[in-house]
């Protein structure tokens, strides 16, 4: 990690890894401060639902190790801090602000296309040995093949082939990391609330009618707003349904 990147996190390089989700719990134990856990390459990366996460070299595979005090579901709310986190480093690195959004509850996009996912895991939480491993995966040079995607999901694309920029996993992390301690410093001090409001200024499809599906039933809607939980509120034609989790399609 370079001298740019925040001096009080940690960073564990590994060549490969199977996840470093997976490698972030097995270490938890030993680490001291928050940890980045990086890896060329993971042989059995994942996103949300366990689906498998294409983890190719040259692509960005990355785990931040937390051992956090406030109850699940204060927690869960650091996947909005790791999304503003993710958009800030991206703009940043490509001074293309216009090209990235972010889709609730945890992807960002670019040029309307999937570029990264954010996966949140926990342990412990409210016990005595607390962690989260909080999962960052970007399709730097290369992304799945549309077909590989249930339909109506919104297309992976990479940054080369979006933006012709070929970043390195190094440069990303250089970024990613202070960007997300500023974050971090934010939802520590004041709470959800001003990064609900500065995520929302950054949302995809706000205003406009999507779909939400949960493994029960598929609701249409308007995406009205987040509300403090961080709950997707979707206005139907019954009124408003505040959705805690689901597949959102466009």
């Amino acid at each position: 990690m370079s001298a740019d990147t925040d001096s009080r996190a940690g960073h564990i390089a590994l060549p490969d890894i199977d996840s470093t989700n997976a490698e972030g719990f097995r270490r938890a134990a030993s680490l001291t401060v928050p940890t980045w856990i990086t890896a060329g390459v993971q042989t059995a990366g994942r996103g949300r639902r366990a689906r498998p996460w294409s983890s190719p070299l040259g692509n960005f595979h990355g785990t931040l190790v937390l051992k956090p005090t406030e109850p699940a579901e204060q927690v869960a709310l650091r996947s909005f801090a790791a999304a503003l986190a993710l958009r800030d480093a991206l703009v940043q690195l490509t001074g293309l602000p216009q090209s990235f959004a972010l889709k609730w509850p945890n992807d960002v996009l670019c040029n309307g296309g999937k570029i990264a996912g954010i996966l949140l895991e926990s342990q412990g939480l409210g016990g005595p040995s607390p962690v989260l491993c909080i999962g960052i995966g970007i399709n730097l040079i290369a992304a799945p093949d549309p077909s590989q995607v249930e339909p109506g999901a919104v297309p992976p694309v990479s940054l080369w082939q979006e933006t012709g920029l070929r970043l390195a996993p190094g440069q990303v992390l250089d970024a990613l990391a202070p960007a997300y301690d500023g974050w971090e410093t934010t939802f520590r001090a004041q709470g959800f609330a001003p990064l609900r409001t500065a995520w929302l200024a950054r949302a995809a499809r706000l205003g406009e009618p999507i779909r939400a599906r949960t493994g029960l039933e598929t609701r249409d809607g308007v995406f009205e707003t987040i509300d403090a939980e961080g709950n997707l509120i979707l206005r139907m034609t019954t009124g408003p349904v505040a959705i805690p989790a689901a597949e959102v399609f466009f």
